[in-house]
């Protein structure tokens, strides 16, 4: 599985993108089952069996672990309930590659699981195609496939895109530990283009419907569609910068109190941050390792893997604060989601374009996940299904805070203007930016 780049990788990636698929296929299931597989084996095309197996934190997985968890998805809420021959693998799997609470059997410690050197990559790599067959024996013609289980295959295809971005961010995040800065695949990614001056887009407020609604796959967790009142806000034209960032670090940002909440203080100094993650000075520059390598710090590019503690002080520094997910949800609900996602083959924040034209903020979808101000919580009206597969999302409705919009290595298929994503306030190792709002 050694390679030099991704590029053989990134043409299985091409399959699955939506603008791309043939018009008679839309709808096939098993097209898009077929491709969001071979885009997730497309994703360690560059890596060694070594790269697969460690772990560099409680937080992350080992990418064997992401390969075979996406197919103990399939195999225990698909395959096992409704294809009657089929045979499961290996049962130990049930265990080790479990992370859902009310399934039969017990999980692996999370923190542990770069301790599994076995099953090896091989066996990891036959668990799939062994998954692989019993799904296409099942799908078959996807026109004669219950509703429901239909839906959890979908569901299914989902989970597996979400680990495909875990995956790229795990990667990143364990090579940055290596003081030789391996690169996960070689590519140009500096940009020249100076951002345009900061604007303000007014938005009335009133009331509006937020919450996903209608044909198409959504998570649970973004519904049920509902009111809501907005006052009337502003939000920014584009992500915060590097250079913008920088100058809130050079003005002593981490060593005033007055920008950080209670915890976020506490937290930047038992931790000693004093820069974004990844950042390192070397001969009075900042350079960053990256996927495409150990890289100066481009000042155009949107600022990235900061917490939800980090933006929230530089909204504070720039007298301004960050957007709730209703009022960033209303402002991306009328725009298309372009952008520069996982399919670019990119892996990187682009840089923050000029564009003096522009009736709207750019950039809403794509290059950084953006922090907002609201805690993760369940929508009025919103019920947790029974059973595991209903139990996941509302697990987490504690202690997070939501981020909208989806980065540099999300799957463009993948998100939407209701989606919600969620992490702790003090998670930086996703592709996490910001974006200021106010009251108008």
């Amino acid at each position: 599985m050694k390679g030099n780049n991704l590029r053989p990788a990134l043409d299985l990636i091409s399959p699955f993108r939506r603008n791309e698929l043939p018009a008679q296929s839309e709808n096939s299931l098993a097209l898009r089952f077929a491709s969001v597989r071979r885009a997730t084996e497309a994703l360690i095309a560059s890596l060694s069996a070594e790269d697969c197996a460690l772990q560099s934190m409680p937080d992350c997985s080992p990418t064997k672990w992401h390969l075979a968890h996406t197919s103990w998805f399939f195999e225990t809420f698909i395959l096992e309930p409704s294809l009657p021959s089929y045979q499961v693998f290996n049962p130990t799997f049930r265990v080790l590659f479990n992370s859902y609470y009310q399934t039969v059997g017990e999980q692996y410690a999370r923190p542990r699981r770069a301790l599994l050197t076995r099953p090896g990559l091989d066996d990891v790599l036959r668990y799939r195609r062994h998954v692989d067959e019993g799904m296409t024996s099942l799908i078959g013609d996807s026109e004669a496939l219950p509703e429901a289980l239909a839906a959890a295959i979908e569901l299914g295809l989902n989970h597996e895109q979400q680990h495909q971005e875990l995956i790229l961010t795990d990667v990143k995040h364990l090579f940055s530990f290596n003081p030789t800065h391996p690169a996960y695949q070689t590519r140009p990614v500096a940009c020249a283009v100076s951002p345009s001056p900061m604007k303000w887009f007014s938005y009335a407020g009133g009331l509006v419907k937020l919450g996903h609604e209608g044909d198409g796959f959504a998570f649970d967790n973004e519904g049920p569609a509902h009111p809501f009142y907005l006052a009337p806000f502003q939000l920014a034209s584009r992500a915060v910068s590097n250079a913008e960032y920088l100058a809130f670090m050079e003005t002593g940002g981490y060593d005033r109190p007055e920008f950080w909440l209670s915890d976020g203080w506490n937290k930047i100094r038992a931790e000693g941050w004093r820069q974004p993650l990844y950042w390192e000075r070397h001969d009075k520059a900042w350079y960053t390792p990256t996927l495409n390598g150990f890289l100066p710090v481009n000042p155009n590019e949107p600022v990235c893997h900061v917490s939800y503690y980090e933006a929230d002080a530089y909204a504070r520094f720039a007298a301004a604060r960050l957007a709730t997910e209703m009022e960033w949800e209303h402002a991306a609900s009328s725009l298309e989601t372009t952008g520069n996602f996982l399919e670019s083959g990119r892996f990187h924040p682009t840089d923050v374009r000029a564009n003096e034209s522009i009736g709207a903020p750019q950039h809403l979808f794509g290059d950084t996940w953006e922090w907002t101000a609201s805690a993760y919580l369940p929508y009025a009206g919103f019920k947790i299904s029974a059973g595991a597969l209903g139990e996941y999302n509302g697990k987490f409705m504690s202690n997070q805070m939501v981020l909208r919009g989806g980065s540099c290595v999300t799957p463009q298929s993948h998100i939407r203007a209701s989606y919600r994503n969620f992490f702790p306030p003090d998670a930086r190792w996703q592709f996490s930016g910001i974006r200021l709002a106010r009251d108008a």
